[in-house]
């Protein structure tokens, strides 16, 4: 698709090759998103950490929330108006980055808290930035038709590194020691972001006469309905599953036995499901989907306070109920909500409409990762999770009206959707 008036697009190179590379980005800063928002947790619990404490752990998400705030600057400085993007910069300095700090961490410890949050704080940063870089690439790079490839590689990625994040991190942590653990993340990180940074770069055909803005984002009325539902299905799908893993740990689950079901349980099931999701969407449509997972998560949710409340269930009963809240039913609902994301954001600016989407999410997820810390002291883990499951069916009518398939302009027609010309550099 073009603009009136351009050269035709040609491509980047095969939709595998991109897939591959934004793929190994999405791995890793999922891996980054396990060990803060997962494992972290869990080894402070197994440290002694009260539960209030642990759950400011989720101020690491301030910079994911507030990102939008410098994606016009990276998302201007990312596409010149001339020559080829820089997005294979910005991914390798924000990698670099963050591999540094894991490093950092390994040294300082798990038990000084304060200094301990404060590296993640500054890995979150670095993470947020080089994602508007590989959001912006993904929607830039993909046509239309290949849309469902990127979806599959951001949520099957997302899987896949939350599950070495939380998984294989928590095993090595309990085997090892959290040091060791640490590098090796770190090693990780910086072998996922290779394949981008050594694939060729995007250079458009004409010069980039847009000039990207966060006005020109929340002019659109389809965008601000999609912070909306943004912000509904954060609270739907996250909020009760915040304090998942203090909850295993207070049940008798060992930190090695948590990694191994994180890690294996978390990779089959969310990788697995994130593909079924993609060949739902293109049956049924992402809406039919989005309100699927969440009288799931209603159900799984609803029985979890329920375990809770008795505290004889056996583990055999939590995990499973543990693996299909924060695995396979998370991952079937977000492959359709980032198909409406990606759907709603402007490829001449896709840094910063995808951006301004996510950081809703972010700022409801954090909101409701603090919240759940002290509802899960106060009140027990029960009203925790028995809250959690009364919103979702509170929000589920909301999120169908909002997630009707939008009315575009047609594609190849000016206008906020129509495709950027692309060339190989």
């Amino acid at each position: 698709m073009t603009v009136p008036g351009t050269s035709p697009a040609r491509g980047l190179g095969s939709p595998f090759a991109i897939v591959v590379a934004i793929g190994g980005l999405y791995v890793g800063q999922s891996i980054i998103g396990g060990v803060t928002f997962s494992a972290l947790p869990s080894v402070l619990r197994d440290r002694g950490l009260p539960l209030d404490r642990i759950g400011l752990t989720y101020l690491a998400v301030l910079p994911w929330v507030l990102k939008f705030l410098w994606a016009p600057a990276i998302e201007r400085y990312r596409l010149p108006s001339t020559g080829p993007s820089r997005s294979r910069s910005i991914v390798l300095i924000g990698g670099l980055i963050s591999a540094f700090c894991f490093a950092l961490a390994a040294m300082i410890g798990p038990t000084t808290f304060v200094p301990l949050m404060a590296i993640f704080i500054v890995v979150a940063f670095a993470a947020s930035t080089v994602d508007i870089a590989c959001d912006g690439h993904a929607v830039e790079s993909l046509s239309e038709r290949y849309h469902g490839w990127g979806n599959a590689a951001q949520v099957g990625g997302a899987y896949l590194g939350f599950a070495i994040g939380s998984g294989l991190f928590l095993v090595l942590v309990a085997r090892v020691d959290w040091g060791q653990a640490m590098i090796v993340m770190a090693v990780l990180l910086v072998l996922l972001g290779l394949p981008f940074v050594l694939s060729p770069a995007i250079t458009a055909v004409d010069a980039r006469s847009h000039r990207p803005s966060l006005r020109d984002a929340l002019s659109r009325s389809e965008m601000r309905k999609g912070l909306a539902l943004a912000a509904l299905y954060a609270v739907s799908q996250k909020w009760g599953l915040a304090m998942l893993g203090p909850f295993l740990v207070d049940s008798g689950l060992d930190l090695d036995s948590l990694g191994i079901v994180n890690g294996a349980g978390g990779m089959i099931l969310g990788f697995g499901c994130a593909l079924l999701g993609g060949a739902l969407v293109r049956l049924w449509g992402a809406r039919a989907i989005m309100v699927l997972a969440l009288i799931l998560q209603a159900a799984t949710l609803s029985g979890l306070a329920a375990a809770a409340w008795v505290e004889e269930a056996s583990q055999l009963l939590l995990l499973g109920l543990a693996l299909a809240s924060s695995s396979a039913i998370m991952a079937l609902g977000f492959v359709a909500l980032y198909a409406q994301f990606m759907a709603l954001s402007d490829p001449r600016q896709a840094g910063i409409d995808f951006t301004l989407l996510q950081c809703m999410d972010a700022f409801v997820s954090m909101i409701g990762g603090i919240g759940a810390g002290w509802i899960a002291q106060n009140f027990g883990y029960s009203a925790c999770f028995g809250l959690a499951a009364f919103l979702v069916i509170l929000a589920t009518a909301p999120v169908a009206l909002l997630s009707r398939r939008p009315k575009f302009p047609a594609r190849g027609a000016s206008g906020s959707q129509s495709q950027q010309p692309l060339a190989q550099s």
